[in-house]
């Protein structure tokens, strides 16, 4: 059998600069102290070479005796390893200087040797060296299995990755068990979130299961019940499967039982899928069995409300051929969108069930083929992970993310479709996998996506949902061009380009705080005056929100420092348990729940959110938002909204991105929130 190619190139790319490598530090290593930083340079441009191949940091790590007494760390603060914060560690990897990522990541990989003893170091035990390292993993926990953020994308580039690939390895080499009880906690806060893609969290679930199936390791603390919850809801989720036996004996088993046994067997996965948002590849296999023994068990193995055992009868067929065709072990987790996509009762709404026959029978082009093959697999089918896709999608309309891609405005709009007009969703899906074009109209002219220049994104994405690797590059594409076709005009394109983009329930109404030819805030009172009354009950005569509704926030790092500006779907405002008006909304970026700075806080769970929803206080979220869409013809009543509400959020505004924006004489002396 041939070696695998992709493999075998990315073996010879890293023996090729590991050799680089080793020439520059044999070169440094050679140079009297006074003209080691002339070296430097070309060391760091190695070590960020290596770094960013899969395998590059065993290789750092391999050298680190080397690197050091080469003189890397010499005349800073990395040079007394001892005395080092873990505290630090985040900031520096989080710095816009790639050269400080290389020295922080090459330290830390100095750690992990001295660590694990391959490297006895004169100045640090290998068991400080342990302690130091476990406290950087749980400081830094984000990073073990969440992509990038808007920032982190925006100023770091490839070396986001870098850092996330490299806490990985360190996880993985010390073990889990110090960090275990934070790391569970921060699986659960991701799964509440919903996402399609739950790869990376299913990912580290395995990695720590092995970890916890280790006799000689006694994890204890808090979060084993947690842990064995998540663990069991992937591998052994039932007594047919409890201890992992394989997808063929599972089956075996399933055959032998009767329909007692095979209820309970069905219950027992249904309540774990929904109690996680995640889907064992057992259960695929189980509905698979159930579609040719009972509709109840059915029923009972998807968890189905009422709603959505009525959806099973009345659409008995379809429901069978969609479990046929897309659901495998290896799309297990579309087994969830499915449930939710029945008990959204949207197979009532007349044109989704012939569209949904329609996908059934659609026949891929074979780029999109290729496509799917080259990012899933081969195996199942890509008409299978596709089927798998919009499954998941139209279930989980909020869970749908955008990968470590600029194209918040193409998931926004897949999004939207999948959660306010699926069938459209469906048909777009259609032009993409079959044409490989989509065309959509711009004020009456056609947009094809086979005939526009580029979009916001460099290249193919990768780290997407089956359909949203099809279907983005296309509405990416159209979204530029879109844009190009007003760029003459005066103001923001997205007043134009939103509503053509998206779909008429997205109000041609346009506000937006910020002089688009200077930078400078403008209107701000009349602003967030309009935005309190048509979205806050109490000043737009208590209507709630009929259609999901566009809007632009400018995003800000923990800091409270500007990063750029962010595509987000405002859902609904409603007050939470604790009687705080809030205003609750969708964002593509993976991961709502961040902290943009000055108490700022975004909440996905523990304030009304339902699931894949992120909320803030009202005034909380109008400090950050700079565009929203209101019906023109609807004005509510803005000269109601108390002039203190609008001090306080210019005085948000003030201690964040709109410290350089505001013009003279608006600054407010409102005092931080709580």
């Amino acid at each position: 059998m041939e070696p695998n190619a992709d493999v075998t190139g990315t073996t010879a790319t890293l023996a090729k600069r590991v050799a680089a490598l080793d020439d520059a530090v044999a070169a440094m290593a050679e140079t009297r102290d006074f003209g080691k930083h002339t070296k430097l340079r070309r060391v760091l441009e190695a070590l960020r070479r290596v770094l960013l191949q899969p395998g590059g940091a065993a290789a750092v790590r391999a050298r680190a005796r080397a690197l050091e007494e080469a003189g890397v760390f010499q005349g800073t603060d990395w040079d007394t390893p001892e005395i080092l914060i873990p505290a630090l560690v985040g900031p520096g990897l989080h710095s816009e200087n790639t050269d400080t990522v290389v020295i922080e990541a090459t330290s830390e990989l100095r750690m992990l040797a001295v660590a694990c003893g391959d490297y006895e170091h004169p100045t640090l035990p290998a068991e400080d060296a342990r302690v130091f390292l476990s406290q950087v993993l749980g400081a830094n926990l984000e990073l073990l299995f969440t992509p990038p953020s808007e920032a982190e994308r925006t100023r770091q580039g490839r070396t986001a990755q870098l850092i996330r690939d490299l806490l990985r390895y360190l996880a993985d080499q010390i073990g889990y068990d110090s960090i275990l009880d934070k790391v569970v906690e921060e699986i659960w806060r991701i799964l509440r979130q919903r996402p399609i893609q739950v790869d990376q969290v299913k990912s580290l679930i395995t990695r720590i299961s092995i970890y916890r199936g280790d006799p000689d390791v006694d994890l204890g603390g808090s979060s084993v019940q947690g842990l064995d919850r998540l663990i069991s809801s992937l591998f052994g989720t039932t007594e047919a499967c409890r201890e992992d036996p394989g997808v063929d004996v599972f089956r075996s088993r399933l055959e032998a039982m009767d329909a007692a046994s095979l209820q309970y067997e069905a219950a027992g996965f249904a309540r774990a899928m929904h109690d996680t948002g995640l889907v064992s590849p057992y259960h695929a296999e189980l509905l698979r069995y159930l579609a040719h023994e009972s509709d109840y068990l059915l029923g009972e193995a998807l968890g189905l409300s009422d709603v959505g055992r009525n959806c099973l009868m009345r659409y008995h067929d379809l429901v069978h051929r969609l479990i046929e065709e897309a659901v495998h072990p290896e799309t297990a987790q579309c087994v969830y969108g499915l449930a939710l996509l029945l008990d959204r009762g949207i197979l009532y709404e007349p044109p989704v069930v012939p569209a949904l026959w329609r996908q059934l029978a659609l026949e891929l082009s074979a780029a999109a083929r290729e496509r799917l093959t080259l990012v899933f697999g081969p195996q199942p089918s890509p008409e299978a992970r596709l089927l798998a896709g919009v499954l998941s999608m139209l279930g989980q309309p909020l869970g749908v993310g955008q990968g470590d891609n600029p194209t918040c405005q193409s998931a926004r709009a897949l999004s939207m479709w999948a959660y306010n007009d699926p069938d459209y969703l469906l048909q777009v899906v259609v032009w993409a996998a079959r044409d490989d074009e989509i065309v959509m109209h711009f004020e009456g002219q056609p947009v094809s996506s086979k005939e526009s220049g580029a979009g916001l994104s460099a290249g193919l994405p990768a780290d997407l949902d089956p359909v949203s690797s099809l279907v983005v590059p296309h509405l990416d594409r159209i979204y530029a061009e879109m844009g190009r076709r007003c760029a003459d005009r005066p103001g923001d394109p997205h007043r134009w380009v939103n509503p053509e983009f998206h779909g008429w329930w997205a109000s041609r109404g346009f506000r937006i705080n910020v002089d688009v030819a200077t930078g400078k805030l403008v209107d701000l009172d009349d602003f967030l005056r309009q935005f309190h009354a048509s979205y806050h009950p109490s000043y737009n005569g208590g209507q709630p929100l009929i259609h999901p509704q566009p809007a632009g926030i400018a995003v800000t790092d923990s800091a409270a420092r500007y990063v750029g500006w962010h595509a987000i779907t405002i859902l609904r405002t409603a007050a939470d348990p604790e009687d705080v008006m809030r205003v609750y909304f969708y964002n593509p970026n993976n991961d709502s729940g961040q902290d943009w700075g000055d108490g700022v806080v975004v909440s996905t769970a523990g304030n009304g959110e339902r699931f894949g929803e992120a909320s803030l206080p009202f005034d909380q979220f109008a400090s950050r938002l700079y565009i929203f869409h209101v019906d023109p013809r609807e004005h509510g009543e803005p000269e109601k909204v108390p002039d203190e509400d609008v001090a306080r959020i210019i005085g948000y505004l003030e201690r964040s991105w709109g410290a350089d924006r505001l013009p003279a004489g608006t600054l407010q002396a409102a005092p931080p929130q709580a």
